[in-house]
């Protein structure tokens, strides 16, 4: 009943929107090369990690054992994405010029541990073939008294006149234009040390009305705008200047958003007065549209009309980017709602089937507890394979690497070679994708064939489902997601015909009469070879007392293995 609920909802949705064909497709299953598979990573707290503080080098041992076994556990389930949160309200997970150590790490606001949590974040992700991009959250700072925790490096102590108090809650002001450089200076900050993969600012809006933010009243008729628009053009001013100092940096950070799950009203779907546009003054369709933003990971944590209707909308507003819809899976948790397994798979169909690019899960603990079998249903219906992001083809600088070369293949390992350098300013920025397959050419467009991804070295030890595989290609990925040029396996002793062609040469060997100058007839000279060396043993000779038939079946039988040996060398002549 639940099952039909949900197609007759989805039904109504695609046709309102036309866009979607038929709601049984809610249920198929494809497996798409490319597609974002992320997972919300919350620090605030320790709500995901870290459960152990850091404050000695047993319990900072601990605290890193606690973030490998998650990231076990994501490689499992083949999650591309760790959006991991750095920056929690005005303070960060590592050794910052500009803010100061969120309490998390160690227990207590501003006390160092004796690492640094981001590096080694992202050096795990990578390992495991996953990005990291840190996620930010830009304007609520948190309580007063949380600020007063970090003392002189709180930011309303360094620059109070970008915030605001508002019951006890601090904000900082997105209507003064050294809000946006404050926040960009974070972003770059991250950028020029560590390798991230992206930058993700939250909550990049407008405080809840319940709030009554008034932005000191800095606005005026003067500036020709409504004030809603003008309240739009202040935060879209912090997404470009983010966007400005994180790409003159490194272009291919890829620079992304969480924003409000809905974008704004729909003609026959209403947002209930919670949605981007009109609530918090956020514009992120036309953030993809001047690629300010290579991504959105808007948080759609709702179901039925509150959810589909506005998916499809993404779906046809992305502007050749992907977005991955953000799942609200924490309410699966009993202590937070009451959705079933199959409300969470439903939307994950949907959001698949739709094109909009990918899927995102709120949050990591709530996906690695397999609360309600979600995690099972990811690994096993969902991501059974590794899948790579989305290429950034809308950046001028995106094109594609060149050709590996020269593969070799012998003792179990692959190695090849590449002719340009792999790093990039010295960042890595050249890695290399591994395809294997029964089948020659290997596809290496086929989601299923792609046993290894980003390996940073010109050699590959072949293990797991690669143990299974004939034959193997190698692509050099870079940093924007473009690949190269397959480069195949070179076989000298494949044939290229076709699998009926090769078929039918076996039927035309076995229709045709044997002559002298066939291999059969060598076949059958090595027969009493074969017979005298068993004859030699007594418990053969006596064997061969028995009568005649058992004797026919067994000679019948070991000739007939042999032919088949004959017919794979001598398919040839039957082939020209």
């Amino acid at each position: 009943m639940l099952k039909n609920k949900l197609k007759i909802t989805i039904a109504c949705c695609m046709m309102a929107l036309a866009t979607m064909a038929h709601a049984d497709d809610i249920w198929s299953v494809n497996y798409p090369k490319h597609e974002e598979r992320a997972v919300w990573l919350a620090t605030i707290g320790g709500i995901d990690w870290p459960r152990t503080k850091a404050v000695d080098e047993r319990s900072t041992e601990r605290q890193k054992q606690e973030l490998t076994d998650i990231l076990d556990l994501l490689q499992r389930a083949n999650i591309n994405v760790v959006l991991l949160q750095t920056r929690i309200r005005g303070s960060v997970i590592y050794p910052s010029d500009i803010e100061n150590w969120d309490e998390a790490i160690t227990g207590r606001a501003g006390r160092a541990p004796s690492y640094d949590p981001l590096q080694f974040a992202i050096e795990e992700c990578h390992r495991r073939g996953m990005e990291l991009h840190a996620w930010l959250v830009t304007i609520p700072l948190g309580t007063s008294s949380r600020q007063k925790a970090y003392g002189q490096m709180s930011v309303t102590k360094r620059h109070p006149e970008l915030c605001k108090t508002i019951g006890g809650e601090v904000f900082m002001i997105p209507g003064k234009p050294a809000t946006a450089d404050y926040v960009a200076s974070i972003a770059r900050e991250i950028v020029t040390r560590y390798d991230v993969d992206g930058i993700s600012l939250d909550y990049i809006r407008y405080p809840e009305s319940q709030y009554h933010f008034n932005d000191d009243n800095l606005y005026t008729t003067s500036t020709g705008m409504t004030l809603a628009d003008w309240r739009r053009d202040n935060i879209t001013r912090i997404v470009r200047r983010v966007h400005d100092e994180v790409k003159a940096i490194k272009p291919w950070v890829k620079l992304s958003s969480s924003p409000i799950g809905k974008y704004r009203n729909l003609s026959r779907y209403r947002s209930g007065g919670w949605d981007c546009y009109d609530a918090v003054y956020q514009d992120p369709q036309a953030w993809l549209r001047d690629n300010l933003q290579d991504m959105l990971f808007p948080m759609m944590y709702f179901l039925g009309d509150n959810y589909y209707p506005f998916l499809y909308d993404w779906a046809e507003n992305n502007y050749g980017h992907p977005i991955a819809a953000g799942l609200g899976i924490y309410f699966l948790d009993p202590r937070e709602g009451r959705w079933q397994l199959n409300d969470v798979r439903a939307e994950m169909h949907a959001a698949r089937n739709s094109g909009v690019g990918g899927i995102a899960f709120y949050r990591s603990d709530f996906l690695t507890r397999n609360l309600k079998g979600l995690y099972d249903a990811t690994c096993e219906e969902f991501f059974p394979y590794v899948a790579l992001t989305t290429p950034m083809t809308w950046m001028q600088e995106s094109c594609e690497p060149k050709q590996p070369t020269n593969m070799s293949h012998r003792d179990g390992c692959i190695t090849w070679q590449y002719a340009e350098p792999l790093e990039h300013d010295g960042w890595p920025f050249i890695s290399f994708n591994i395809y294997g397959s029964n089948t020659y050419p290997v596809d290496t467009e086929a989601a299923e064939n792609l046993l290894q991804h980003h390996v940073h070295e010109t050699k590959y030890t072949i293990s797991g489902r690669g143990t299974t595989k004939r034959y193997f290609a190698v692509r050099a990925i870079d940093r924007y997601g473009n690949e190269s040029t397959a480069l195949q396996e070179t076989i000298t002793n494949i044939s290229s015909h076709t699998y009926d062609e090769i078929m039918e040469a076996v039927s035309r060997h076995y229709q045709t009469p044997a002559t002298g100058t066939e291999t059969p007839t060598t076949k059958t000279s090595k027969q009493p070879k074969q017979e005298k060396s068993k004859t030699t043993k007594p418990a053969k000779t006596q064997k061969a007392t028995k009568p005649a038939k058992p004797a026919k079946q067994q000679k019948a039988q070991k000739p007939a293995k042999q032919e088949q040996q004959i017919i794979t060398i001598d398919f040839s002549k039957y082939l020209d």
